[in-house]
């Protein structure tokens, strides 16, 4: 009869859990695609339905589509001159590093801008610091239906330019007239707000 060693009985184990692992996470992630979404959501912002959390953080949720404080990149103040650090320009298409998301990028502020719940919430106290003085991007990503969208806030750091990729995103049509093959052409109103992003650097 053959010998077991420490390292086959550690195999042995971990080949016998995958299943136990793999059901448990299909039975705490869902069987749909909404479902899924919402344990995914759970898991990266940290809060769900079932989190007391969740009935505040709605409103400031539903800021990142748009209000009067200029919170989320939804300022209408013209963005000009077009500071040297900020990489990014209203139109191009990035991928989102750590949920391998790709969106377009349909406003900026040269720093953080958002109410101090959201920031404590999304941010450590050392993350914070460093974060209020990073650019930050307001991205649409496209949602797990056809017509479902997600709206993210996210910093220069946890976003990378792509080109040559044209996502199918709902309500695009709102801020851009069409698709060049690098990047999306803003409409008339979205230009004034951001002059120089559709200027190429030298």
């Amino acid at each position: 009869m053959p010998q077991l060693t420490a390292p086959a009985v550690l195999q042995l184990a971990l080949l016998l859990s995958a299943v136990p692992a793999q059901y448990l996470i299909s039975r705490w992630s869902g069987s749909s695609v909404a479902q899924r979404y919402h344990a995914t959501t759970r898991s990266l912002l940290g809060f769900g339905p079932e989190d007391g959390a969740a009935q505040e953080s709605f409103a400031i949720e539903s800021m990142m589509y748009d209000n009067d404080q200029g919170f989320f990149g939804a300022s209408k103040a013209v963005r000009s001159p077009r500071p040297p650090f900020v990489f990014l320009r209203v139109g191009e298409v990035v991928l989102e590093r750590k949920g391998h998301m790709v969106g377009v990028v349909v406003g900026w502020d040269p720093e953080m801008r958002a109410p101090a719940e959201w920031v404590d919430r999304m941010y450590s106290n050392f993350e914070e610091t460093t974060a209020e003085r990073t650019p930050h991007y307001k991205v649409l990503f496209s949602g797990p239906g056809p017509s479902s969208l997600l709206v993210a806030y996210l910093p220069q750091t946890q976003l990378e330019r792509i080109t040559g990729m044209r996502p199918d995103i709902p309500t695009l049509e709102i801020y851009f007239t069409h698709f060049d093959g690098e990047r999306f052409i803003m409409q008339p109103w979205l230009k004034n707000i951001y002059p120089e992003d559709e200027m190429e650097d030298a």
